[in-house]
C-alpha cells in the first residue's frame, strides 16, 4: 500500500493512494476515525492493516491532481539520517572530486563502516516544491537520489536478521548538498541542511509491497539521465546500517534513514555539472514512483 500527506480544503491529511488511477483516499473518510498523520498511522498499523487492505476501490476517494501533496513525513520528529558513500561507483567518484574529508587518499575510497551524518527536519520539503538557490552562500548545488527507510517499530541494539521487521516502509529522498559548503567545513550537516535541501516523496510505500535489496534508482536533470543504479550495489545494505545505527541509538516510529547515492553526482562530472536556476531534478525508484523538484 502506498500513504502520502497531503492538503485538501485547508486540512492537511493522511490518505491510501492508487497511484495507477491517480487517486487518493483520505484516511479518516474510509475509516469512518481520525487519523492525526503518518506517525500515528505507523503506530497503529497492525490494528489498521486488515481494514486497509480490504477498503480496494471502495471510499471516497479524491483526484491527486486535486490535493496539495506535502512530504509522507512533512516534520521529522528528529533529523533524517543518511549515509555517505554507499555506493561502490560513487564512493570512487567522491573521493576523485577533492571533497571527501572522510578518506586520506584514494586508496581508502570505499568505507570500512557506514559513514552517518544527518539533514534537520526543517529541510524536508514535498515533491514539486521549489529548492530554494542559497544566493550568496553557495553556487556549488548538487543533487543525490537516495532510497529512505521510514522506520515502523522502533528499537535499540537491533540485529541485522531482525532488521527489516523494523522497517514500515520506503520513500524517495534527493539530498541536495552545497559542495562549497560541505568542501569547506569538511563535514557535510551544514551543506545538506539548508533549507529546502531535504525533497521527500512523493508518498510513502509500505514495505511488504518492495524487495528493498533490487530497485533501480534514476536520476535525471531537466532531460538528461545522470544516475543510473540497483541498490543491489549498496556497499553496506539496510540491515546493516539499521545494526549500526541502532546500536546505540533508539530508533523511533517515523524515523527516517537515507540509504545513500549512486555514482552520476554533479561533483562526479569533470568539470563538475552543479545545478543551476531553473533545472528541474526527477528522480525515480523502482516500485514507488517519482520525486521531481526545481531549483529557483
Amino acid at each position: 500500500m502506498k500513504f502520502a500527506t497531503f492538503r485538501m480544503g485547508g486540512r492537511r491529511m493522511t490518505g491510501l493512494v492508487d497511484a495507477e488511477a491517480g487517486k487518493v483516499r483520505p484516511l479518516d473518510m474510509v475509516l469512518g476515525e481520525p487519523v492525526a498523520d503518518i506517525v500515528d498511522l505507523i503506530r497503529r498499523y497492525d490494528d489498521l492493516k486488515a481494514r486497509l487492505a480490504g477498503i480496494g476501490n471502495e471510499g471516497d476517494a479524491v483526484d491527486l491532481s486535486d490535493v496539495e501533496l506535502e512530504a509522507p513525513i512533512p516534520r521529522p520528529a528528529r533529523n533524517v539520517m543518511c549515509v555517505g558513500k554507499n555506493y561502490f561507483d560513487h564512493a570512487h567518484e567522491f573521493s576523485r572530486s577533492g571533497f571527501d574529508s572522510s578518506s586520506k587518499d584514494r586508496s581508502d575510497a570505499i568505507p570500512e563502516v557506514p559513514i552517518i551524518f544527518t539533514k534537520v527536519p526543517e529541510s524536508v520539503v514535498a515533491d514539486g516544491t521549489d529548492i530554494r538557490y542559497p544566493e550568496g552562500i553557495s553556487d556549488s548545488i548538487d543533487y543525490e537520489a537516495e532510497l529512505a527507510i521510514v522506520i515502523g517499530t522502533g528499537g535499540r541494539g537491533i540485529s541485522k536478521d531482525q532488521a527489516y521487521g523494523h522497517v514500515w516502509g520506503y520513500t524517495i529522498i534527493n539530498d541536495v548538498t552545497a559542495r562549497d559548503i560541505q568542501g569547506r567545513h569538511k563535514q557535510w550537516f551544514l551543506g545538506k541542511s539548508f533549507d529546502t535541501f531535504c525533497p521527500m516523496g512523493p508518498w510513502i510505500v509500505t514495505a511488504d509491497e518492495l524487495d528493498p535489496a533490487s530497485l533501480g534508482v534514476r536520476c535525471w536533470v531537466n532531460d538528461e539521465l545522470r544516475q543510473d543504479a540497483n541498490t543491489c550495489d549498496l556497499i553496506f545494505d539496510i540491515p546493516t546500517l539499521i545494526e549500526t545505527i541502532s546500536a546505540g541509538i533508539t530508533l523511533q516510529p517515523g524515523d527516517v534513514i537515507a540509504t545513500g547515492t549512486p555514482a552520476g553526482v554533479g561533483i562526479g562530472f569533470n568539470p563538475p555539472k552543479y545545478l543551476k536556476r531553473g533545472d528541474r531534478v526527477t528522480i525515480e525508484i523502482e516500485g514507488i514512483g517519482r520525486l521531481a523538484n526545481t531549483l529557483r
